[in-house]
């Protein structure tokens, strides 16, 4: 399997590292402590500039799982918060630990920590991109429908960095991707443009519209994210109004297939982005989502750590 240096959004992926990832994935959901004791005495700073649920427990379980001591920190643990530079910072975490896992604002600040670190750096979420959330999400397809290469999924609301993290795994995965997102709320028309070219090789198609109806039809799965993000709580009011026409509920997922789920990051806001009756209801996937973040990451620290072992 190729393993990129760092794992700053699905793009540092092609083919065979996203089938890579998801297969030792898989396996480690059947063998969860299989790789316990390869990367023992190895340990992975996690440093988190936002509050977290999933992701924080995820990558502390999963660096368990592997051997590996989870040393969480959070800005006011840390000299950043009193103005170290990110560079400075990066380059001491580097003598200590063997990963950096990174939840922050800025994929610019992502970026310079990956710079210079001395070890692989992992984004655990930035405002720009959700990759370890994308991977869960592929892997959930896959268990539910065997095989990602021609799903049609449908992301419906606002374009953020969850949109931006499915474009990319989707399109590398040789899936359709349609996302109906209002006019102000589109994806960065570069990720999409980036993602086009990568789904037309993989014979899968990337498509963006305003009307949600047209998203959703024959789509084997519906996706959605809460429309008011961290750090955008002074925009509120506009966002539930502008975003309102593009509520999941059982009306639109009538449109999409039989056969389809309803896919959500979490945490979720009933009544908001989603009904009750959708995301509580039979066709809903969102823990079974929730709970492939803990393999899948688990993947990612093990491929980034020591390729060398994972590959054996």
């Amino acid at each position: 399997m190729s393993a990129p240096s760092d794992f700053l959004r699905i793009a540092d992926l092609d083919r065979e590292g996203l089938d890579g990832l998801l297969d030792l994935a898989a396996g480690m959901k059947e063998r969860p402590t299989a790789m316990l004791g390869e990367r023992r005495g190895k340990t992975v700073g996690c440093y988190f500039n936002k509050p977290s649920t999933r992701t924080r427990v995820s990558f502390e379980a999963a660096a368990n799982r592997l051997g590996m001591l989870p040393i969480m920190l959070r800005p006011d643990e840390l000299q950043l918060g009193r103005g170290e530079p990110i560079a400075d910072t990066a380059r001491v975490l580097s003598s200590f630990v063997e990963a950096i896992v990174v939840r922050t604002f800025a994929q610019a600040d992502l970026e310079e920590m990956a710079a210079v670190a001395d070890v692989p750096v992992v984004n655990a979420l930035t405002d720009e991109h959700h990759p370890c959330q994308a991977l869960a999400d592929l892997l959930t397809l896959r268990e539910r429908f065997g095989a990602l290469a021609g799903l049609r999924l449908a992301y419906v609301g606002d374009g953020n960095n969850v949109a931006h993290s499915l474009i990319e795994a989707g399109a590398l995965a040789g899936m359709h991707i349609s996302l109906a997102c209002p006019t102000g709320y589109e994806p960065d028309p570069e990720i999409v443009a980036a993602a086009e070219a990568r789904a037309a090789v993989a014979e899968g198609s990337v498509r963006v519209t305003d009307d949600p109806a047209a998203a959703v039809e024959l789509a084997d799965a519906v996706y959605t994210d809460v429309w008011v993000s961290m750090g955008e709580d002074a925009e509120r009011e506009r966002r539930l109004r502008d975003l309102e026409p593009y509520r999941v509920d059982e009306a639109l997922m009538a449109g999409a297939a039989p056969r389809a789920v309803f896919m959500h990051c979490l945490p979720a806001h009933r009544g908001e982005e989603v009904t009750a009756t959708v995301i509580d209801g039979p066709a809903s996937v969102v823990f079974a989502q929730a709970a492939n973040r803990l393999p899948t990451e688990q993947a990612v620290l093990a491929t980034l750590v020591d390729p060398a072992a994972t590959a054996a």
